[in-house]
Formats: structure tokens, sequence, C-alpha cells
């Protein structure tokens, strides 16, 4: 396809375009075995155990944002959310929605990025689809991404496994999407750059399977931020959350951007980020090993205490306050 070819409304018809899209885009990309036997779907081989399914949309405006883009944030994010559930990821099926006049050139840089991604997180793009909407009825590109994995034995994380005395752990500094995006979208130039955490999790998520049973449950903290995920978890238990704000790890470009924006990075999206809650004599062990995973700066913020299902933080003026779900979306498609 040549450098200033568009997509076109019959690219996405099932004809000659079609094949011309899938064959010059995307199987010299991210193709494989699986992928160039172009079915209507994929025969996968079986699986030792339980399969795990996910499935995600990505909608991020602007499509592309420092330290990343929506082909590769399709990728990390539906990896992460089968790591969250205790499985190996193996698989993915990607279907693309474009609009009609999107540049061939940047979906071609969006597949490279798809391709890297997966590559480093040694899964697969098995199957996937295209279409095409007039122009005007779509915003260049959506991605819907579905991922298939493999539970670990012995593994059962589920947040309603989670009691009283379970320490919290986060395993690194909040906000770095959300705030990534945000100047993007705005177009705001930060004294220091903020970079999106947008990868994927396998490191940090392996070393905690060693664990087995002391490891209750894993989420990461995606829309809505950690203030959310832990309400999530809370609700889910039947408990409450407390934490201490002062060892949540910060990073200061991301608190000053907060600052100056008037928002709250407890509740900015994160992509690399994991939330675990662990089991109390296991706590220091896990956090260790999550360091050594190469998240440096993972801590243990706070633990999972009796009462009504809420988040308190201690602030650092030595008060307390709830951090309830918010009622609207502070930062639209991010993610």
């Amino acid at each position: 396809m040549t450098p200033d070819e568009v997509i076109l409304l019959s690219h996405g018809a099932g004809g000659k375009l079609t094949a011309r899209l899938i064959d010059s885009v995307f199987l010299p990309r991210y193709g494989n075995e699986i992928l160039r036997r172009l079915g209507d779907g994929a025969v996968l081989p079986p699986l030792a155990g339980d399969p795990v399914l996910t499935t995600d949309a990505y909608v991020v405006s602007p499509r592309f944002f420092p330290g990343g883009d929506i082909g590769s944030l399709a990728v990390h994010g539906t990896v992460n959310d089968l790591l969250m559930c205790g499985a190996e990821p193996r698989w993915l099926s990607l279907a693309f929605v474009l609009e009609e006049g999107f540049p061939c050139e940047e979906l071609a840089r969006i597949c490279d990025s798809i391709g890297r991604a997966a590559a480093g997180a040694g899964v697969l793009v098995v199957t996937g689809d295209t279409k095409v909407v007039e122009r005007g009825r779509g915003d260049g590109i959506y991605i819907a991404a579905a991922g298939v994995g493999e539970r670990v034995r012995g593994l059962e994380l589920d947040p309603r496994r989670a009691r009283p005395g379970d320490a919290i752990l986060l395993s690194g500094p909040v906000g770095q999407h959300g705030v990534a995006v945000l100047g993007a979208r705005r177009g705001l130039a930060f004294t220091t750059p903020v970079i999106s955490d947008s990868r994927a999790l396998l490191r940090e998520a392996r070393a905690l399977f060693a664990f087995g049973g002391a490891l209750r449950t894993m989420h990461d903290p995606t829309r809505g931020g950690l203030a959310t995920c832990l309400n999530e978890i809370a609700r889910a238990a039947g408990a409450r959350i407390a934490i201490d704000e002062d060892a949540v790890p910060r990073d200061p470009p991301v608190e000053q951007a907060c600052e100056l924006l008037g928002m709250d990075p407890l509740y900015m999206a994160n992509e690399g980020k994991l939330v675990a809650v662990a089991a109390p004599e296991a706590a220091p062990a896990m956090c260790a090993a999550l360091r050594a995973a190469g998240a440096a700066e993972a801590a243990c913020i706070g633990a999972v205490v009796g009462g009504s299902p809420l988040v308190a933080a201690a602030s650092p003026a030595g008060g307390e306050r709830i951090l309830d779900v918010l009622t609207g979306d502070p930062l639209p498609r991010i993610c």
C-alpha cells in the first residue's frame, strides 16, 4: 500500500481491498501460523489448565501519546487483564473499526506497535476483523480486543478472598498514564515530561503467582485509578480498606501536573501497575519479590480492616478522607 493511501469503505467489505489490507498491513506485522490460515476463527491448541477469557475495547484519544499508542495499549491492557485473573496470556483477537479516510500509513504504525507489544508479551494475535464506517461517523480507529489465557495451577484469585488483616500492595507510582494522555490531548508541555506506564505486567504478576494461596487477588488500577480499584475490592470483599497516603509511591512530575490541573493522582488511570491483596505473613516477601521483578518502588500501602465496605485514606496532615467512587468520568477515553 502506498504511503498516501487512505482507508475506503471497500476495505471493510470483505473483497479484494480487504484481502490487500490483510496481506500488506496485518500479516507482515503480527502474522503467525494460526492467523495465516485466515479462517473465520482460530482453532486453538488445548490448554493444560483452565481457560480464562477477557474482552475489552480501546478508544483512547489521542491515538498516539508519550509512551505508547492505541495499538500497544490494546495488547498491554488485554494481557494485563488476563494476568490479574491469575492466567498466563496465550492468544489475542483484535477487531478494528476504521473511519473512511483514515491514513493507511497510520494504521501500519499502529499495527507495528501491536506486533512489538505482542512479541514482548509472548502472545499471538490469532484472529480478528476489520470494519469501516463512513467519514464523520467514527474517530479514526477503535480496537476491540479479546484475550485467552491459561490459569496458573493452584491460583484462585478472587477479591472475595480478602479478609481483615490482609495487606494491600502497590507495584509503583500512580497516575502516569492518565497524565500522559491528558497532556497529549490538551497540548500541555510539562517541565518534566510524563510518560505513560503502558506495558505488560508479566514479571510482576509471575513473581506473585509463586506465592500461591497467599495471593488473594490482583487488580490493575486503570480507569478511575487506584481509588476506584480499591473500592471495587472493598465492595467485593465486604470490608473496609485503610491506606496511608504517605505510603503510596508518587511520581513528582505527575504530582505537579495534577496540582496544576486540580486533579487527584489517586483517581488517575494507570496501565502498568498492579494492586495485590496479600496474606499478612507473606506481604513483606511479596513486596520484595515485586521489587526484584523490576517494580523498584513497590510498597505496602495499607490493609483490609473490619467494617463497612469503603476506602479510607490517612492523609499526610494527620486526618482521614473517604476515597469514594466518582459519579462522573473526569477523563473520558483514557484507554
